[in-house]
């Protein structure tokens, strides 16, 4: 277990190499959507909630708060480059919600188009991490730096 929280806590060694850039695009696209679709369920909380009922969602107005809540932080997250591995996880489960309840159930086309499309980037951010120019990368450079040994000076005859 602590195997896995370690894999999912570190940046991936892709960012480093030009793959990094496709998987930069690929979480800051990505996350603009979510925010766009998170802010979406409180501006338009009313009609959110209607198409949650609609779906047979329990309590759907606390729905589309926490589902707006999770795709509004996880997308600044991504677009961040922060927590990108288990930010990118929950919301790889949020599309496969949407694909199952909007899409499949009730033919939804933006579920069944737009979500996958979105669960096969979250997915890849999952797998590969946060690419370039991430916070995840630069926070794991730091705790490297700071976990090196630092050579020790020779004491100078004339420090004893």
């Amino acid at each position: 277990m602590r195997r896995v929280l370690v894999q999912l806590a570190s940046p991936g060694g892709l960012a480093e190499r030009r793959a990094g850039w496709v998987l930069t695009i690929t979480r800051w696209t990505s996350g603009a959507i979510f925010v766009g679709f998170g802010a979406g369920k409180f501006v338009n909380h009313a009609s959110e909630a209607s198409s949650f009922l609609a779906y047979g969602l329990p309590w759907p107005s606390l729905f589309t708060d926490a589902i707006g809540a999770l795709e509004l932080a996880g997308g600044v997250l991504l677009v961040l480059g922060l927590a990108t591995r288990p930010v990118a996880l929950a919301l790889a489960g949020d599309m496969i919600g949407a694909i199952v309840v909007s899409g499949i159930l009730r033919d939804e086309e933006i579920s069944l188009t737009l979500a996958p499309a979105l669960l096969v980037a979250t997915t890849a951010l999952v797998l590969l991490g946060p690419g370039r120019l991430s916070l995840d990368t630069e926070l794991s450079a730091r705790r490297s730096r700071a976990r090196r040994p630092t050579a020790r000076l020779a004491a100078s005859p004339g420090d004893r």
